[in-house]
């Protein structure tokens, strides 16, 4: 009995015999009706690697034009759907089973990090891949905290997005690297001060010179809580002026020099 697998390639049919013995003829081209056998072994035959799976939620359609164009320019990634809408995404994920999201999850806050949470709990077999316009350590820790494997800055993600779409897919975190550090720096400064995730970033924010009001837009809080956070600091690290705030951040990496 012969089994066979039928390719087109162009006007020609190609047919792959399976042997009594398990080896294989290989792919044969037949061309007028004749055939023509091209003896090789079964173990021999090239696999192609299976690319990787990928899903896209992002909000703006420029941006998401703009990701799609440089996703399709990797050959091990397949973009199979993309969407403006996260409620849309998850269900795309849930019927597609990609093995990775990117999601763009806009301005960040705890909405964003509540739909984390919820997609990975619904699809755990798809890892999840966070694109923020906030260089935001914070927001970068507790989005990994809440499920994500990579966290890109939007503005690197013509360099970063493939490296972290890919490393998810291992199972493997990756983060855009200056945010990373800002992450690590968070966490030293947390542990040896006492300072809570907040109270570091609203320090970060301080330190690049944004005054209360421009820290509370940022961070989602009220004029009144950022000041209230900027005493804390002060009275923590016993320091009194914005400029020995800036030398501690600069000491502490959470800041560039």
């Amino acid at each position: 009995m012969v089994d066979r697998d039928r390719a087109i390639y162009g006007g020609c049919v190609a047919v792959r015999l399976y042997l009594a013995s398990g080896s294989a003829a290989g792919l044969v081209p037949t061309v007028l009706g004749k055939l023509t056998l091209v003896a090789t072994d079964e173990a021999a035959v090239a696999e192609t690697p299976v690319p990787i799976r990928v899903v896209l939620a992002d909000d703006q359609s420029l941006i998401r034009h703009g990701v799609r164009l440089l996703l399709e320019q990797e050959t091990d990634v397949e973009l199979i759907a993309e969407t403006g809408d996260l409620p849309l995404a998850a269900r795309r994920v849930e019927s597609e089973h990609p093995s990775v999201l990117v999601l763009d999850l806009g301005e960040p806050g705890d909405s964003s990090l509540e739909a984390i949470g919820r997609l990975r709990e619904r699809a755990p077999d798809t890892q999840i891949v966070v694109m923020a316009s906030e260089e935001s350590p914070v927001f970068a820790q507790r989005a990994l905290a809440a499920g994500a494997l990579g966290y890109v800055d939007k503005e690197l993600a013509a360099s970063e997005l493939p490296i972290a779409v890919r490393a998810a897919a291992l199972g493997e975190q990756h983060v855009t690297p200056r945010v990373a550090q800002g992450v690590q720096a968070l966490s030293r400064s947390s542990s040896e001060n006492r300072l809570t995730p907040r109270e570091v970033e609203v320090l970060r924010l301080i330190a690049l010179g944004h005054t209360s009001v421009e820290i509370a837009r940022k961070l989602h809080l009220s004029p009144r809580t950022v000041e209230t956070h900027r005493a804390h600091i002060h009275r923590k690290l016993a320091m009194a002026t914005r400029a020995e705030l800036v030398r501690y951040a600069l000491r502490r990496g959470l800041i560039g020099s």
